[in-house]
């Protein structure tokens, strides 16, 4: 350990004297926005503690990865200092939110008593911006920390003299549910990690004031009250912002097509999750029991998937072209994969690319039985999978399905799956879940299949299948689902 933390703290000294003011700036330091915060309590909800404090890089990046090798194995994080991996104290990673166990967070009330007591983990790629003026402009790093059960590799930092907020939306804790009225914060990074990364008392602990009041509303022209829990505090969580649409190429692309050697992307499908039985909502899908699932194909690389769509005079239909880039991204190649489609249904409008995957249930001698009716798909990097992976972007370009497949006006679109990124798609409509009604009580499995008529070309077409097993039982419309665990990943 005592290795560990000296070169934990070498990612802030200077390699001689003359850097010796930078060796006394901690690597990380706690602030506070301000000493007096006002959070709201939303009637049967509670109070959501985001009490505006930051934590903020000293002269250095602190940058970590965090891996398994599989399902089977335990995270792996590492902090990486000088490009070289340094071990992390035991226990500092135990999922996908961050540093476990960070802060802690005390709130006492007005007579002293203590209302909340408990530990907090930390993100490093929190909401935040740079606090001083010789700060780099940009960071690199990525703007949140995953909560895909599936997840194989993530990369957290905090750019030199950045800020990230303390509040974790992906370890969000029940909410407390505690009476209006003023009481007393205290903040503090934990002893591991003050020792680790050489954090002083005074650079590792604040105290506020807390006034909790009712709530009073959000003005998105105005901001929103700490704790809101509207659609516009809503919209703050990382990764529900639009991004901005892709462009395509100004024409379909002429002259020879081609698939050169080189970098192709590698789409893999993660096991199903989220899988649940329920009859249908409303009219004949009443009386029908449904599977719903997640289900997500990810690119593992080392090239991004691009896709452009150009529109067919007079057609809801565009011919979709792929292209291939060099190690030095450049473009040296396409060739036509297919079609786009235009899905006017509630909640799409937007266009589909043709078989990016195929979803079925299989009996438990893996024959199929039942098919899911979607066979087209949008493509948005939403979810991060694996960003240690080769060439991974750790800025998406496109994460939102609103500005990514365009509207019913558009000439053309471009669609973009970059490497480190999957797409999670919900399948809970009748037609895209599987009808379970008439299937006996017993054992089956979810199958996901990329690129299922190997219209897309790729690195390696070996591993696009995944099986999620399940086990049905329960009578109509009483019927249930138990979901064992892929290896040391228990995700129903």
């Amino acid at each position: 350990m005592a290795a560990a933390a000296g070169a934990a703290g070498a990612a802030t000294s200077g390699p001689d004297k003359a850097t010796a003011g930078a060796a006394a700036t901690p690597a990380l330091k706690l602030v506070a926005g301000s000493n007096d915060v006002t959070l709201d309590r939303i009637p049967d909800y509670g109070v959501m503690m985001d009490f505006g404090t930051h934590v903020v890089a000293g002269q250095k990046p602190v940058e970590i990865r965090a891996t398994r090798k599989s399902y089977g194995d335990p995270i792996v994080a590492k902090q990486y200092v000088g490009g070289y991996p340094v071990s992390l104290p035991k226990g500092s990673v135990t999922d996908w939110s961050g540093l476990s166990k960070f802060l802690h967070v005390t709130l006492t009330d007005a007579t002293g008593k203590k209302v909340l007591d408990r530990d907090q983990a930390f993100c490093l790629n929190g909401e935040g911006s740079r606090t001083r003026p010789d700060a780099p402009d940009t960071s690199p790093y990525p703007s949140e920390c995953s909560a895909n059960p599936f997840t194989l590799g993530a990369v957290w930092g905090l750019q030199a003299g950045w800020s990230a907020n303390t509040y974790n939306y992906y370890d969000e804790q029940a909410p407390t549910d505690l009476p209006v009225g003023k009481y007393t914060a205290k903040i503090s990074i934990n002893k591991q990690y003050r020792d680790y990364f050489k954090i002083g008392t005074a650079d590792s602990a604040v105290t506020l004031n807390v006034t909790i009041q009712d709530e009073q509303g959000c003005d998105p022209g105005h901001g929103v009250v700490r704790g809101c829990k509207s659609k516009v505090a809503q919209s703050l969580k990382p990764g529900t912002m639009k991004s901005a649409a892709l462009t395509p190429n100004a024409k379909r692309p002429t002259g020879k097509a081609s698939v050169p050697k080189g970098p192709k992307p590698d789409l893999r499908p993660l096991p199903a999750w989220q899988i649940t039985v329920a009859p249908g909502d409303e009219g004949p899908s009443a009386q029908r029991d449904y599977l719903s699932f997640a289900a997500n194909v990810w690119n593992a690389g080392p090239s991004k998937l691009v896709l452009d769509g150009f529109r067919q005079q007079g057609k809801d239909l565009m011919d979709a072209y792929q292209y291939f880039y060099d190690a030095n991204g450049k473009q040296v190649g396409y060739q036509n994969t297919g079609t786009m489609e235009w899905d006017a249904r509630e909640g799409h409008n937007h266009w589909h690319f043709t078989d990016f995957a195929r979803y079925s249930l299989l009996s438990s001698n893996q024959t199929e039985v039942v098919r899911s009716q979607k066979e087209a798909f949008c493509l948005a990097a939403t979810d991060s999978i694996d960003y240690t992976v080769k060439n991974a972007e750790w800025h998406p370009q496109n994460t939102d399905l609103h500005t990514a497949c365009g509207n019913h006006g558009s000439l053309s679109v471009r669609e973009v799956l970059d490497v480190g990124s999957g797409d999670t798609y919900i399948q809970s409509l009748p037609g895209q879940s599987f009808d379970v009604t008439d299937l006996k009580n017993g054992t089956y499995y979810v199958q996901v299949v990329a690129n299922p008529e190997n219209r897309l070309f790729e690195s390696n077409t070996k591993n696009n299948v995944s099986l999620r097993k399940v086990i049905l039982g329960g009578t109509p419309h009483h019927r249930t689902v138990k979901v064992p665990p892929v290896q040391l990943v228990d995700a129903p």
